[in-house]
């Protein structure tokens, strides 16, 4: 096809056009990258010079006009859609719009954001760790014994796998080397304190991080207890930490949490990995006592499993269930609502 047919096609294809998406069509078949005029520059490479030349000015002459053919008919189209179709059409302005559907935060994310956002307040890091988790993480380094009974198949996901395999690792702490067994056996994790050793093995003192994340136990399911369910575990460590410095902590953290000063008293109790170890309490609005969380001083052999000198720091730990605060904020009776999807339930939030 010769250069004066396609300028004779692409204005009368021009004069055709009826909408822009029809002009969109012109475009790409004359001046696209695989347009008639495309293919005319194509074939000029395999030509001698003098050739090109010629044929070369002739088809950028070509290329100009159907370029000003088809902005011509598209400032046609553009002036038509503003000034004639506002004259011919009309908008009932009393009939309903249609409501936009958004999405809404899960009341558990909420939750969880609102405690990440004050713990940051409060100079803490966030950490992380995997929801499979090895029983050294888990129950050893923690120091749980192994006849404990969180162990056993009623509290604890264990995954199936071959015999149990050990093996030892040199893991370099400060100062000497020390011979660390780890067990191999898989589990899903059953609280967020799994990823203290695991971050207190790669980091140093002073430190202060909160650990949000899913943890499973295989318990019943009931109003107040799930299979699965989010925890946030705290940990500070450093020179000089005390049981005052946790309570005060705690007690601006659920102050702000609640939106108002909350009351809080420890009352003893025992985790392996904590000594000495506190429940601690809130007292409610209702003036009575509510068991929150668990916490306490780190056990020394819980720093030693991570390869710290013995008795060089001190700490706290605590672990707080993500749905029982969410549950209080929220007066939420039903721990199940949170994981049933449903919408009616979701929306109020």
């Amino acid at each position: 096809m010769s250069l004066q047919d396609i300028k004779n096609q692409a204005k009368e294809a021009a004069e055709k056009i009826g909408d822009l998406a029809d002009w969109d069509d012109a475009y790409r078949r004359f001046l696209g990258k695989k347009g008639e005029i495309a293919k005319v520059f194509m074939s000029i490479k395999t030509m001698a010079e003098a050739e090109k030349r010629a044929l070369g000015k002739e088809a950028n002459e070509v290329k100009n006009e159907i370029e000003r053919f088809l902005a011509e008919r598209k400032a046609a189209l553009q002036k038509e859609f503003f000034d004639v179709k506002p004259q011919t059409e009309t908008i009932d302005i009393t009939r309903p719009g249609e409501k936009p559907e958004f999405g809404r935060l899960h009341p558990l994310t909420l939750a969880q954001r609102d405690i990440i956002n004050i713990f940051h307040s409060m100079g803490f890091g966030v950490a992380d760790g995997p929801e499979m988790e090895t029983e050294w993480y888990n129950f050893d380094a923690l120091n749980m014994p192994k006849d404990h009974p969180a162990r056993d198949m009623q509290d604890t996901f264990w995954l199936r796998q071959n015999e149990l395999k050990v093996k030892n690792e040199q893991v370099p702490p400060a100062g000497k080397q020390k011979l660390k067994i780890k067990s191999e056996r898989l589990l899903l994790r059953t609280q967020t304190s799994a990823v203290q050793v695991r971050y207190m093995e790669t980091h140093r003192p002073p430190l202060r991080i909160i650990v949000p994340g899913r943890i499973f136990r295989n318990e019943a399911t009931d109003a107040t207890h799930e299979s699965q369910f989010y925890q946030t575990e705290g940990l500070m460590a450093g020179k000089n930490i005390s049981a005052a410095n946790f309570k005060a902590i705690l007690q601006k953290f659920l102050s702000l949490f609640f939106n108002g000063k909350t009351e809080i008293r420890l009352r003893p109790s025992y985790f392996p990995f904590t000594e000495p170890s506190f429940e601690i309490d809130a007292k409610g609005a209702d003036g009575k006592w509510l068991e929150l969380m668990g916490a306490g001083m780190v056990n020394q052999k819980v720093f030693q499993a991570a390869g710290y000198p013995l008795n060089k720091y001190t700490g706290f730990a605590f672990g707080v269930g993500v749905d029982r605060l969410a549950m209080i904020k929220y007066n939420i009776k039903e721990i199940r609502l949170f994981y049933q999807n449903d919408l009616r339930f979701l929306k109020q939030f």
